[in-house]
């Protein structure tokens, strides 16, 4: 991202059209606290890095949690990514992550699968990608 003004012009004018938006990855690399603060996003993606160990290393409990409350304060939505486990997902759970993504969750389907869970379906699919 090289104009953070320019993303936010971009972001908020497809939000304008009914697009909801991400900040993936939040935790590692490039994903920060100054992008958090700035970007109107809805969904904060939580590095799945934390999430292999989140039942048994209290760092990364603790990392998930900070980040589950910094969401929860902002209004923005909290998605684990990589999600492998029952005891994984109970945690997040226990923590107040809203969405889970992984293999434990479902393995990764063409998007043509899309067609046929939105038809099933009562109006909401969280699938989040």
């Amino acid at each position: 991202m090289t104009s953070l003004a320019a993303a936010t012009h971009f972001i908020r004018e497809l939000r304008n059209r009914g697009c909801l938006f991400s900040l993936d990855d939040f935790g590692s690399g490039l994903s920060s606290f100054i992008f958090l603060k700035n970007l109107p996003v809805d969904f904060l993606k939580i590095d799945g890095q934390f999430m292999h160990n989140v039942t048994h290393d209290h760092i990364d409990r603790s990392m998930v949690e900070a980040i589950a409350q910094i969401g929860e304060s902002m209004g923005i939505r909290t998605v684990a990514e990589r999600v492998d486990s029952a005891g994984v997902l109970a945690r997040l759970a226990d923590i107040g992550i809203q969405y889970a993504q992984g293999h434990y969750i479902g393995a990764p389907q063409p998007v043509g699968i899309l067609e046929s869970l939105l038809s099933n379906d009562s109006g909401e699919v969280r699938l989040l990608a």
